[in-house]
């Protein structure tokens, strides 16, 4: 059983029928958590160590880590039928698309940390962590989300490019019966 399919078999049936519809939207949502876990884990690992002057710089390098692994899931599971493009063509628009979602990301915290100063020592240590955490993880990829999500699906992988693509694949497992 696919993970997508595990988590239809435990929804309810109302939302099961818009999450089919939307079963792309799901996907993305999944690697998006994926990579949440991934940019989260390798920023405090370096912003609490090696960068720790240097929150943005750290937050820039996990989105860039997460972003490759976004690249792999949404190319090889979310997007697995859309597309069709070489695969250098691809990959260099998702990561335009992606470069300027890492700009919109730091954003919120730039602006948290240099414009409204919630750094030590204007702040406490835990105000200016939950501060770089509600602009950078919350905020900031929020806004990220929505703009790789929105660019996705009409530059990198557009559906009318996905016949091609859908054509030369096997059948593909992640079909769900809308019965």
């Amino acid at each position: 059983m696919t993970v997508v399919e595990s988590v239809l078999s435990r929804t309810p049936e109302p939302l099961r029928s818009v999450l089919i519809k939307h079963r792309e939207l799901l996907k993305f949502a999944i690697v998006g958590g994926t990579t949440f876990l991934v940019d989260n884990g390798v920023w405090y690992l370096l912003k609490l160590s090696v960068l720790e002057s240097k929150p943005t710089t750290a937050k820039a390098i996990a989105i860039i880590v997460a972003t490759i692994v976004s690249y792999i899931l949404n190319r090889e599971w979310s997007f697995r039928t859309r597309g069709g493009r070489e695969r250098h063509h691809e990959a260099a628009l998702f990561f335009v698309i992606s470069g300027i979602a890492v700009v919109v990301n730091l954003i919120p915290l730039y602006t948290s940390r240099y414009i409204f100063d919630l750094e030590v020592p204007h702040v406490t240590r835990f105000v200016q962590e939950l501060a770089d955490f509600t602009s950078g993880s919350i905020i900031g990829m929020l806004l990220a989300m929505f703009f790789r999500f929105w660019g996705f699906k009409k530059w990198v992988f557009p559906d009318e490019l996905g016949k091609r693509r859908r054509d030369s694949d096997e059948p593909d497992e992640d079909v769900i019966p809308l019965h």
